[in-house]
């Protein structure tokens, strides 16, 4: 697919080297600049793009701050950090970053960096097609009696160390997306599942778990704090040893808001 793609950087000569070394692939086309991120924001509201090419430091709004509000938009384009600094790696892939790239950008670094971002697109209309046979499945079944009932249980299964384990429900403390794949953080673990993050959510107990943002589910029991991070969001901190963080977005702080009563 040819892949419709933003450079984002307030300096010149970074664009344009950037622009250079994106040239040489076939699957990108170059079809804006910005400048700054309130210009970028602009243009992404009045065309789809696929990909951004997003520097951090800029002048007024940041980039991890641009990254974060597209997220809320109905077509949200995947998002490649090109930047001087290493330090804001982890804020960068909690707003969803498909790669983070340090300057001076090197053409094979970023031969990968686009390669993610295809096989982004991939797994999305893979998921899409599986959604949509599941959806046509359930509407077949309707209707049709059943001779026994249904077995639930309230563990989860997952791979740790080549063995299948049956995780309790109660020992999770969120669910997440890393790299296509969903993972189950535990006290001490982090174990890989089977499910796409839409079937592991109907499987946990929605009085413990909320989608607290499209790529984590958390187990509200296990939350010590709520901190207000900025436009409308939060992050939830959580009691593990870690204290790991949750992002929640815009749109599901306002059912958290309700669930909590504050």
């Amino acid at each position: 697919m040819k892949l419709r793609a933003l450079i984002v950087d307030d300096e010149y000569p970074a664009r344009q080297e950037l622009r250079y070394l994106l040239s040489n692939f076939d699957n990108i086309e170059i079809v804006g600049e910005a400048t700054n991120a309130n210009e970028a924001l602009e243009l992404i509201k009045a065309l789809e793009y696929h990909v951004l090419f997003l520097d951090i430091s800029m002048p007024g709004m940041s980039g991890l701050e641009l990254g974060a509000a597209i997220q809320e938009l109905p077509h949200r384009p995947r998002v490649v950090f090109i930047t001087a600094y290493d330090e804001h790696a982890l804020q960068a892939f909690e707003v969803n970053a498909v790669d983070y790239i340090l300057k001076p950008v090197e053409e094979q670094r970023l031969r990968k960096a686009v390669e993610k971002v295809v096989k982004s697109f991939q797994k999305t209309e893979g998921d899409k097609d599986n959604d949509q046979q599941k959806d046509n499945k359930n509407s077949t079944e309707k209707g049709k009696v059943s001779s026994g009932s249904e077995l639930k249980i309230d563990r989860i299964p997952a791979e740790k160390q080549g063995k299948t384990v049956l995780v309790n429900m109660s020992d999770i403390y969120y669910a997440f997306t890393e790299s296509d794949y969903v993972y189950l953080k535990t006290g001490r673990d982090k174990l890989l599942t089977r499910f796409t993050l839409k079937e592991l959510e109907a499987r946990l107990n929605p009085e413990m778990f909320f989608r607290a943002h499209r790529c984590y589910i958390v187990n509200l029991r296990k939350v010590k704090e709520i901190v207000p991070f900025f436009n409308g969001t939060y992050t939830l901190v959580l009691e593990d040893e870690e204290k790991s963080e949750v992002p929640v977005s815009r749109a599901q702080a306002k059912k958290l808001r309700k669930i909590l009563g504050f």
